[in-house]
C-alpha cells in the first residue's frame, strides 16, 4: 500500500510536469480539442433570450431582391439611415464599409461625360448629411497581413494607458476606411474585424488595435462609448498583459490581448432581424425602433460575411457584434483573465494531486468509482465556472493530464496484479492445490501479512527411518525412495485443500484454513490422513515388489490457533504458520509409536470435527516441553 502511495504522488508530479510543458507548447490539435470541449459546454447550457433593445437591419435577400444588387447606391442606405433616426434609434452601427466613391452618383456619371454637374445629386453627400444628422458608426477594417492602407480612420476616443503596455494589444499593418467625406460625417467609426481560432470559429473579439502611434477602438467598443457619451477609454495593464478596459462606470474584462470572449446567447436569430428593405419603405412602427441599438449588416449568403461560432457554422457577422453588446451593457462577460497561464498551471496540479489521493485506494473498482465521480464533478465544475462566474480555463489539458494518469496508473496495477499472481504461484504451486492457487489468484485476496488465525495442523513421520537410510548405501537411491513416498502423501494433503508448510527429512508439516480459509478443515485434514494410510498400502505392495523397505508411519493433529503469514528474512521469506499449535501437533505425533497408533489428534481437533469417526480416548498427555496436559484420541482405521 505504502508503495502504491509513492507511485501514485510520484506519477502525479511527473504528469505535471509533462502537461505543463506541453500546455506552454500549446499544440495546436490540443488547441482545437479544448475549443471543441467549450463548445460542447455552451450546447450543454443551450440558448439565451437576446437583449430586445439590439435589433439587426439585415440587408437579406428580400431587400436585395426588391433593392437592387449589393452595394446599393448610397441615396437609398442613406435613406435607412434617415429612417432609423426618425424613429428614435439609440444608435447606429455599421458592420460594412464604404471604401470608394459612389460611381453611380448624377454628379459623377455627368463629370465623367464632360457635363456640368454641379445641380445633379451626390449621393455620398446625401449618405453623409443623413450620417451627420443621426447617432452613427461606422466600420471600417484592419489590414492584418499586408500595409494596404486607402485612408487612416478618424479617431475621436482618447485612450488613457495605465501600466505597463508592451506589445500586447494586436497590431495592424495597414486599414481599408471610409472615404473622407463619410467619415468626417459620422459621429465616430470602429474596427468590425473578427478574428477566428485556428479551426475558423469565432470565440473571441479584438476590442483594440494598434495601428502606427494610435490605438483604435473596436466598432463595439465605441458604439459603447458613444451611448455612455464619455470621451475617454483607460487601459489597464498588469504583469500579463491587458487586464480590462473602462469606459466611464462600466469595466470590460479582457484577456492579455484586449480581446473579450463572447457570451454567445445562442444560433442565428437570437436578436430581432429587420428587414433593411422595411426600414427603407418606413413600414416599423417607432416603438419597434425607439432608443434601441442598431447594427445594419447582412444575412444573405452571396455577401460572405458568414461565421462560425459555438452554436451556428453559418450566422451573420453583424449577430457577433450584437451578442457582444449585449454581453458589455449587461455585464454577461466570460473573462479569460490576463494571469490565465498561471491559474492553468495551478489547476493541473492540483487536479492531479487529488486524482493521485483517488488512485490510492486497495481497490481498483472503487478508485474507478471516484475517478469517474470527480471527472463528472470537474466538468460541472467547469460549466459553472464558465456560466455563473464567467471564467474560461483551459480543459483539455486537465481532463487529458487525468486520464492519462488514470492509464498510466492501471496500467501499473496491472503489473503489479500480474507480480502478485507470479509470488501467488511462486509461493503456493508447490504447496496448494492448482484450484486454490488459482482461486487466490482470481480473487487476489492472498494476505501474505501476518494474522493469527484458527488452523489444523498435520505432522507425518516415517517411523524408523534412520535404520531405513542405513540400509541404503546410495544416497541417490534413497531420495528416490523417499520421494516415491512423498509425491502421493503430498498430492493428498493438496487435493484436500491443504497447504505443505515444509518437508522435514522424512516427516512433512500441513495445516488446512490457510492461506484461503476453508470450512470443516479438522474433518479435511482427518480424511487426509486416513487416505494417506490407505494410499500407503497401496505404496508398501509395490516397495515390497522391488525388494525396499515397507514404510509405517505416525500423524498427528491439533486444531488451535497460529500465527500465518509471510515470515523469514528481507531477502529470502516463506509463508508458513508458527505458535503453540504447531509444537502440540509436533509433540502428538511423536506420540503415537509410544502408542501403537498411526494417528493421533488431540481433543481440540475432536471437538472440531463436524463429522463422526471412530476415535478411542488415550487420556490427558504431558507433552514433552510443555506445561500442561492435552487429552488426545486415537483413531481407529
Amino acid at each position: 500500500m505504502k508503495k502504491i502511495k509513492f507511485v501514485s504522488i510520484f506519477v502525479a508530479i511527473i504528469l505535471s510536469i509533462v502537461t505543463i510543458y506541453i500546455y506552454t507548447i500549446n499544440p495546436t490539435t490540443l488547441k482545437k480539442f479544448n475549443n471543441s470541449f467549450l463548445d460542447m459546454l455552451f450546447n450543454i447550457r443551450g440558448v439565451e433570450i437576446g437583449d430586445k433593445n439590439i435589433v439587426i437591419i439585415d440587408i437579406d435577400e428580400r431587400s436585395i431582391k426588391k433593392l437592387g444588387h449589393w452595394p446599393w447606391r448610397r441615396d437609398k442606405i442613406a435613406q435607412i439611415v434617415e429612417n432609423l433616426t426618425n424613429n428614435g434609434i439609440a444608435v447606429i452601427g455599421f458592420d460594412m464599409v464604404f471604401s470608394e466613391k459612389e460611381e453611380r452618383s448624377p454628379k459623377e456619371i455627368a463629370k465623367d461625360l464632360g457635363i456640368d454637374s454641379k445641380k445633379l445629386k451626390d449621393y455620398d453627400k446625401i449618405f453623409a448629411n443623413s450620417l451627420a444628422n443621426s447617432p452613427s458608426i461606422l466600420g471600417f477594417v484592419f489590414n492584418m497581413e499586408h500595409n494596404f492602407t486607402n485612408n487612416d480612420p478618424m479617431l475621436n476616443a482618447i485612450f488613457v494607458e495605465n501600466g505597463h503596455s508592451g506589445d500586447y494589444i494586436l497590431k495592424a499593418k495597414g486599414v481599408t476606411s471610409n472615404i473622407k467625406l463619410l467619415q468626417e460625417s459620422a459621429y465616430s467609426s470602429g474596427s468590425f474585424n473578427m478574428i477566428p481560432d485556428s479551426d475558423g470559429v469565432v470565440r473571441s473579439v479584438p476590442m483594440l488595435f494598434r495601428y502606427g502611434s494610435n490605438i483604435y477602438p473596436s466598432l463595439t467598443l465605441e458604439m459603447i462609448r458613444a451611448m455612455l457619451g464619455e470621451q475617454q477609454i483607460y487601459i489597464d495593464y498588469d504583469e500579463f498583459g491587458v487586464a480590462d478596459i473602462r469606459v466611464g462606470e462600466l469595466t470590460i474584462p479582457t484577456d492579455k490581448y484586449g480581446r473579450v470572449f463572447v457570451n454567445f446567447r445562442g444560433k442565428k436569430g437570437s436578436y430581432r432581424y429587420i428587414s433593411a428593405l422595411d426600414i427603407y419603405e418606413n413600414r416599423v412602427k417607432r416603438s419597434e425602433l425607439d432608443g434601441k441599438i442598431a447594427l445594419i449588416g447582412t444575412s444573405a449568403a452571396g455577401l460572405l460575411d458568414l461565421r462560425s461560432t459555438p452554436f451556428d457554422s453559418h450566422i451573420p457577422g453583424v449577430e457577433i457584434h450584437a451578442n457582444l453588446i449585449d454581453n458589455v451593457l449587461n455585464g454577461n462577460f466570460i473573462q479569460k483573465s490576463s494571469n490565465i497561464v498561471g491559474i492553468n498551471y495551478l489547476l493541473i496540479i492540483t487536479l492531479l494531486l487529488i486524482v493521485s489521493v483517488i488512485m490510492m485506494f486497495e481497490s481498483i473498482f472503487i478508485s474507478t468509482f471516484f475517478l469517474a465521480l470527480f471527472l463528472g464533478l470537474l466538468i460541472y465544475f467547469f460549466y459553472y465556472l464558465l456560466f455563473f462566474k464567467g471564467v474560461v480555463l483551459n480543459y483539455i489539458y486537465p481532463v487529458l493530464s487525468i486520464i492519462a494518469f488514470a492509464l498510466i496508473f492501471y496500467i501499473y496495477r496491472l503489473y503489479i496484479e500480474s507480480k502478485q499472481k507470479e509470488k501467488i504461484l511462486n509461493k503456493f504451486s508447490k504447496k496448494v492445490s492448482p484450484a486454490v492457487a488459482q482461486t487466490l489468484i482470481k480473487s487476489n485476496s492472498v494476505d501474505l501479512e501476518i494474522d493469527e488465525r484458527e488452523v489444523t495442523i498435520f505432522f507425518s513421520d516415517i517411523r524408523n527411518f534412520t535404520t531405513i537410510s542405513e540400509s541404503f548405501g546410495d544416497a541417490k537411491r534413497l531420495i528416490d525412495y523417499l520421494n516415491r513416498y512423498m509425491s502421493p502423501m503430498s498430492d493428498i494433503i493438496i487435493k484436500s485443500g491443504g497447504t505443505i508448510d515444509k518437508y522435514i527429512g522424512d516427516a512433512i508439516m500441513a495445516y488446512w484454513n490457510a492461506p484461503l480459509k476453508v470450512e470443516d478443515h479438522a474433518d479435511l485434514a482427518l480424511k487426509a490422513s486416513l487416505e494417506q494410510l490407505n494410499s500407503l498400502n497401496k505404496l508398501n505392495m509395490e516397495l515390497e515388489r522391488d525388494g525396499l523397505p515397507l514404510i509405517e508411519i505416525g500423524v498427528g493433529i491439533h486444531t488451535g490457533k497460529a500465527v500465518v503469514g509471510e515470515m523469514g528474512s528481507y531477502e529470502r521469506s516463506d509463508y508458513t504458520i508458527i505458535g503453540e499449535s504447531v509444537n502440540t501437533a509436533s509433540r502428538i505425533e511423536s506420540l503415537t509409536k509410544e502408542f501403537k497408533a498411526n494417528i493421533l489428534i488431540s481433543e481440540d481437533t475432536k471437538n472440531a470435527l463436524k463429522q463422526s469417526y471412530n476415535l478411542e480416548p488415550i487420556g490427558d498427555i504431558l507433552l514433552k516441553g510443555m506445561s500442561k496436559k492435552v487429552n488426545i484420541y486415537k483413531v481407529q482405521i
